[in-house]
């Protein structure tokens, strides 16, 4: 795929379990209008207010799989025991029409779309340290004290991969991350590329086109 054909711009987030990802992207999106959250298919139960279609589609694993052969996905991986995957033609038609895309995924999946889409940017969140990590899991209150340590010895495999990311932002401090988000995305826009393409008749009016 061309990232030139596409007038959007992909934005990839992700992050050990309890790094603050989510509430990142919720308050980024509570801020900027222009990106779209892209919702995810997945085989895991909903946890505590989470509704269908709103954090995740959850289906069951036949379905899941169906999908896989179909090639319904731009890409998909198993987290802690469960399937995540994301619909290609959702996100192909917003980016076309000149939607911003944010997508909270595994590192995984960051991994594969940024080999099938290489204009799409690649956000790793970081904790401070990890016993901060480890205690943000422990106020969340969803998981168990044997839930807990497996997603401990995940995240340092997971976190090992932020080499592979374009640009890493360390969540010590709530609102500095939401700001070096927030820079990220907006920094993106403005780049040649994007404002050529979003921009064209400034651009054909200064013989830049």
């Amino acid at each position: 795929m061309n990232s030139d054909d596409y007038p959007g711009n992909l934005f990839v987030v992700a992050a050990p379990s309890g790094a603050g990802k989510s509430s990142l992207v919720k308050a980024l999106l509570e801020l900027d209008s222009h990106p779209a959250v892209s919702i995810s298919h997945t085989t895991r139960k909903p946890r505590g207010q989470e509704q269908q279609g709103r954090e995740y589609h959850f289906i069951g694993e036949p379905e899941f799989r169906a999908k896989i052969a179909a090639g319904d996905f731009f890409e998909w991986a198993e987290v802690h025991g469960n399937l995540y995957g994301t619909s290609r033609e959702a996100i192909e038609a917003r980016i076309a029409g000149g939607q911003d895309v944010v997508l909270e995924i595994d590192w995984q999946g960051a991994v594969q779309i940024k080999k099938l889409f290489p204009h799409a940017v690649l956000i790793f969140i970081l904790p401070p340290s990890w016993e901060e990590l480890r205690q943000r899991l422990m106020r969340r209150g969803e998981d168990g004290a044997e839930v807990i340590e497996q997603r401990m010895v995940n995240a340092r495999e997971e976190v090992a991969q932020a080499r592979h990311f374009d640009f890493v932002i360390i969540n010590a401090l709530f609102e500095t991350a939401l700001f070096d988000l927030k820079t990220v995305v907006h920094s993106q826009r403005l780049k040649y590329a994007a404002q050529r393409r979003n921009k064209s008749q400034v651009f054909a009016a200064l013989d830049l086109i």
